[in-house]
């Protein structure tokens, strides 16, 4: 069975996910912020990280990469669109909030339909831009049991905003399209925010492709 743990991290109390399996392979999804709680709970639970993927390049999801990084096996994955973020404060928009925020590269850059496997788990990446250039959707899969990770892409009720350097919200309405065949009981996590599902939003999302 599937475990998710939400740890809301930084200014903007971004949800930060870990996901891991009865055998305790995991991987970490946009550590935003200062990540102490994070990597705790990893140590106390003896959860091996195969992977930290980004679902986008802004600030408030890659904030907390330093406290991470040397647990992940295999590193860093973001979609090659949005990979200089981590090196550039001016695409991860840290410099207009008065900082400066630089990371190391990505070890991995991903592209739509890459798949990321951590223990038995699959991490499908879904291509969804519109919120960045380089925003993606992961569907995270073990046997029968699957869910998603919508990042900024798509929100309860909402999707993210696309009136930031390099968003666009036509382009993100698009995107939407790419999820609209997933399951109603899908259930989905947000990067802001509460859980809903694919159900519950095509239902009552006024963005949703009608």
């Amino acid at each position: 069975l599937l475990k998710i743990k939400r740890f809301a991290l930084g200014a903007l109390w971004t949800n930060c996910y870990l996901i891991w399996d009865a055998r305790g392979d995991g991987f970490v999804v946009d550590p935003g912020g200062p990540a102490e709680d994070v990597e705790n709970f990893i140590r106390d639970n003896d959860i091996h990280i195969h992977w930290i993927v980004l679902t986008h390049g802004h600030a408030d999801h890659i904030g907390g990469i330093p406290d991470l990084r040397n647990l992940s096996e295999n590193g860093i994955a973001v979609h090659y669109a949005d990979a200089s973020a981590l090196t550039d404060p001016n695409k991860n928009l840290s410099s207009m909030m008065g900082e400066s925020l630089t990371m190391r590269a990505p070890d991995r850059e991903l592209k739509d339909g890459d798949v990321l496997a951590a223990g038995e788990m699959s991490i499908k990446v879904i291509y969804t831009p519109g919120h960045t250039v380089g925003g993606i959707c992961l569907l995270v899969s073990e046997g029968e049991e699957q869910m998603l990770i919508s990042g900024d892409t798509l929100f309860a009720r909402s999707i993210g905003r696309s009136d930031l350097p390099g968003g666009d919200e036509g382009v993100l309405i698009e995107s939407l399209k790419k999820l609209a065949n997933l399951p109603d009981k899908m259930r989905v996590f947000p990067g802001h925010g509460p859980e809903t599902t694919i159900g519950a939003e095509r239902q009552h999302n006024p963005y949703w492709p009608r």
